[in-house]
């Protein structure tokens, strides 16, 4: 392996291309779109500094220390299990060949389609005092009150820690089994020749190589783990997260709320310079041209036993319990399923989850298209920034957008009010109009990745040679990128709809009195312990997720390389 400095990419042509036409109409409309995007994060940020009642000395003394303890050792248990049971996992599928492996090589993605938070309600459930397996303990050895006998307590830190890693570990799968399927397998060949056995091919040669990747997918969790409020709120952890809630929604200090909020980020921040520290010039370039395949070694007998379920017990935990649990709750009662409640709850969804996927990758492709048309500085450096929305949690950028939605909705009802006498009411915030703006700022980094990679695949001589012919840049975008991008694009609406599905923290605070959605109606309904009309939202939220697992599956399985396992 060696390392080798990057050569000038097919982007680069491609903005070259561009450049030809010009395009100072498409780098101004990019500039609006990241104000649009980075309004909420400045708006937190300008709350915190100028809070109407400063309450940050009366915080840091009492509840600060135990939020931000909470939320850091949340955020490194959920790294460092998910690591563990995402790097095992891909570790094992890619290397070795067991009962079962082809099946789970798959099934293994499966827990990304379901949202921590019904995780949360699912294992509580099951393993509570009054859940089937206490109740099967205390019946096996006649054990009559909690009194009796020792269980771990289910409402703690550990247990969020053990869901969250659970639903996250597949970034830290999938990245990692990529990395390994990328390396030659003449290196693994080299250190088996040289007398290495499975534990030091694995730590010598497979962690070192696969480490930017293992980090990577670990920063991912640790950043959804700070960002989570459905999980720590079931089971009473206090959080940076939850703090925000209570202090904006209990105590009323927008400011205070702003200030937590502003904490949060910066542990965001913290996070993703560590993982680009982390993955600093960790590129390798295979020297041979047709690098060797990884051959897998086929295990027999109990070792290949124990290495399906090391790989069984992560999807069981992240996937086959939730849904087993709910689709139990769904089944026992019915009438949740007519619900009229349930009803507007999926039109809510679907509708504002709909208009959020268009407006945001129609936003992002403007900013792409109109970065790579200008040659200007201003909209290049701000077209990175604008991802930060997507590692900001959704309490954050909630906060960051109901004070001044909240301030130009009065400023336009007054102004209304005075010219026709009549009161319009809350335009932006006493609608759906807020949670869209969320969800575009939160899931705009997805939009723009998958536009951006769309465009380096088109030949860069096609737009040319339609400028030849007479287009301008909006008739090249429609006749020449927009035909090959189809699939992209797709993809990007798909996903984007399928986050703002599970969106929670955003929507609990954004929402309109007495507005409902799949998520809310879940968490609502789980909060009070009616897991059986919580049951119908939480699997319409799975399988709408189950759509993006297959997508994310049939992307980056698909291709995988199929070779035969020799005898270990």
């Amino acid at each position: 392996m060696t390392r080798t400095a990057p050569e000038p990419t097919r982007s680069r042509r491609h903005d070259h291309a561009l450049r030809q036409g010009g395009g100072r109409g498409w780098s101004v409309a990019a500039v609006l779109v990241a104000g649009l995007v980075l309004m909420p994060v400045l708006s937190v940020v300008w709350l915190a500094l100028n809070p109407t009642d400063n309450i940050w000395p009366h915080l840091l003394s009492s509840v600060m220390p135990r939020y931000f303890g909470n939320t850091v050792a949340l955020a490194v248990g959920t790294g460092l299990l998910a690591a563990a049971m995402g790097t095992g996992a891909a570790w094992l599928v890619s290397m070795y060949d067991f009962p079962g492996r082809g099946m789970l090589q798959w099934l293994l993605l499966l827990p990304l389609a379901v949202p921590a938070y019904i995780g949360a309600y699912a294992l509580a459930d099951f393993l509570d005092y009054s859940g089937p397996v206490q109740i099967a303990l205390r019946g096996w050895f006649g054990w009559e009150t909690a009194r009796d006998y020792w269980f771990p307590r289910i409402r703690s830190l550990e247990a969020a820690i053990v869901v969250l890693a659970s639903a996250l570990y597949p970034y830290v799968y999938l990245l990692t089994r990529a990395a390994l399927h990328e390396q030659s397998g003449s290196a693994y060949e080299v250190a088996r020749a040289l007398g290495t056995g499975p534990w030091g091919l694995f730590a010598r040669v497979g962690l070192p190589l696969a480490r930017p990747a293992i980090v990577a997918g670990s920063a991912i969790a640790m950043m959804e783990a700070v960002a989570d409020y459905g999980v720590v709120s079931y089971f009473g952890v206090q959080t940076l997260n939850t703090g925000i809630f209570t202090t904006w929604l209990e105590r009323r200090n927008a400011g205070g709320a702003a200030q937590i909020a502003c904490a949060m980020l910066a542990i965001i921040v913290l996070l993703s310079l560590w993982e680009r520290f982390a993955r600093r010039n960790a590129r390798y370039h295979q020297s041979a041209r047709q690098p060797r395949p990884i051959q897998r070694q086929r295990l027999r007998a109990l070792p290949g036993v124990l290495a399906t379920l090391a790989c069984t017990l992560p999807f069981a935990m992240g996937f086959v319990l939730p849904v087993g649990v709910i689709a139990t709750y769904a089944l026992a009662y019915p009438q949740g399923w007519v619900s009229p409640g349930l009803v507007r709850a999926a039109w809510h969804t679907v509708s504002l989850g709909g208009i959020a996927a268009v407006l945001t990758v129609l936003m992002a492709l403007i900013m792409v298209y109109g970065t790579r048309l200008s040659g200007r500085a201003l909209p290049r450096l701000l077209m990175p920034v604008t991802t930060i929305g997507y590692a900001a949690p959704g309490a954050v950028l909630a906060v960051g957008l109901l004070i001044p939605l909240a301030a130009l909705d009065h400023r336009v009802a007054d102004g209304w009010l005075a010219v026709t006498g009549t009161d319009p009411g809350l335009i932006l915030t006493g609608t759906g109009t807020a949670i869209v703006l969320a969800y575009l700022v939160r899931f705009f980094a997805i939009g723009q990745g998958a536009i951006d990679a769309a465009f380096t695949r088109v030949p860069p001589s096609l737009p040319m040679a339609a400028r030849s012919l007479g287009r301008d840049n909006a008739g090249v975008l429609r006749a020449v990128y927009l035909p090959m991008m189809r699939g992209s694009v797709g993809a990007a609406l798909l996903l984007v709809f399928v986050d703002c599905v599970k969106e929670l923290p955003a929507t609990l605070l954004l929402r309109p009195f007495n507005f409902e959605t799949l998520a809310t109606r879940t968490h609502e309904r789980a909060s009070l312990e009616d897991l059986g009309n919580a049951a119908p939202a939480a699997l319409l939220v799975m399988a709408v997720g189950l759509a993006a697992v297959a997508l994310l599956a049939r992307t980056n399985l698909g291709g995988a390389r199929r070779t035969k396992p020799p005898l270990a």
